[in-house]
């Protein structure tokens, strides 16, 4: 008998749960929700909890996502996206066409994409740090033949708080006969070339753009008005390169009624890089090549001389005292 009461106390517990799961259906079945709408407040619950949850994906934001899934998540959290992507770009040494492209322009192109080119362990590290610091996505691209290579470093660029700014180049050599504008690895071959460019009486100012975007088209026209010459050194490809880029906005620019002569290009052959290392190297753009379009571009250079002497008079009438 107790296991009959047993079993009916269990069968009574059973109904009274069925009857409470009934109802409770009854009361949820009575507000509707489409699929669409809880997913958008499942999200929007999580976003709001936690800071570290974020939507990242195609059409997201303004279009409010496919099929609308995202919709108002824009306008309610914003768009920052603090992302750094960074890594080798461009040529090595010896990994021929399948890992020697130069992705430098392709990124450019991207509205809302800062890409930054560095050259020195000071632009490494103060850019890097700016990047990660950055509210929008920046890619990063390195050199795989600078990773070794030595650059003198001040205390002041070892601080922990030492930052440069994304979109601002730099003057790595003043110079008044030429501007040379690079980034990244062409800086070596510029500074080799001025080098030797010196010699004969060429005097070259070298750009570093560190930032290809935004580019900073200030600092080229400031030096090509006082130069009167430009050059653009790149180891990508040239067809539709940095190197055209920065020239057509010069061109479309009040700096090109200062240049004596038209713009030239350096750049990497119009090639698949082959893995031999001649053909390699041939295919690269070299100190001899900047040194050549240097001397065409500055062929009336004497013409620059002249304007010096008589700047230089001018300059020393005006400081005289005729009292």
């Amino acid at each position: 008998m107790k296991l009959i009461r047993d079993l009916f106390k269990s069968h009574d517990s059973i109904i009274l749960f069925r009857r409470s799961f009934s109802i409770t259906s009854r009361a949820f079945a009575e507000k509707t929700i489409t699929i669409r709408e809880t997913i958008i407040k499942a999200m929007d619950e999580e976003i709001e909890r936690d800071e570290r949850v974020f939507l990242i994906g195609e059409e997201v934001a303004e279009y409010d996502g496919a099929y609308k899934l995202s919709k108002g998540l824009w306008k309610k959290y914003g768009d920052k996206l603090p992302i750094v992507f960074r890594g080798p770009n461009g040529a090595a040494a010896g990994v021929a066409a399948q890992h020697s492209q130069d992705y430098s322009t392709w990124y450019s192109q991207c509205p809302g994409l800062k890409v930054i080119s560095p050259y020195s362990a000071e632009d490494c590290r103060g850019l890097l740090k700016a990047a990660i610091r950055d509210d929008d996505p920046v890619v990063f691209l390195e050199n795989e033949l600078l990773y070794g290579q030595q650059f003198p470093i001040s205390d002041e660029t070892l601080s922990s708080d030492f930052i440069l700014p994304i979109g601002k180049g730099k003057i790595e050599r003043q110079g008044k006969h030429i501007t040379l504008v690079s980034h990244s690895i062409g800086l070596k071959i510029c500074l080799e070339a001025a080098h030797e460019l010196e010699q004969n009486e060429i005097d070259c100012e070298i750009i570093n753009l560190r930032t290809l975007r935004p580019l900073d088209e200030e600092i080229i026209k400031t030096s090509i008005k006082k130069t009167h010459h430009l050059v653009s050194v790149e180891f990508g490809w040239p067809h539709c390169g940095i190197g055209s880029e920065l020239i057509a906005r010069i061109c479309e620019s009040d700096a090109f009624d200062y240049l004596d002569a038209p713009p030239l290009r350096v750049a990497g052959a119009d090639v698949p890089l082959s893995y031999a290392i001649t053909l390699e190297k041939n295919s690269l753009p070299q100190a001899s090549n900047v040194i050549k379009t240097v001397k065409h571009n500055t062929k009336n250079k004497n013409i620059c001389f002249v304007i010096d002497y008589v700047e230089n008079v001018f300059e020393k009438s005006k400081a005289m005292d005729y009292d």
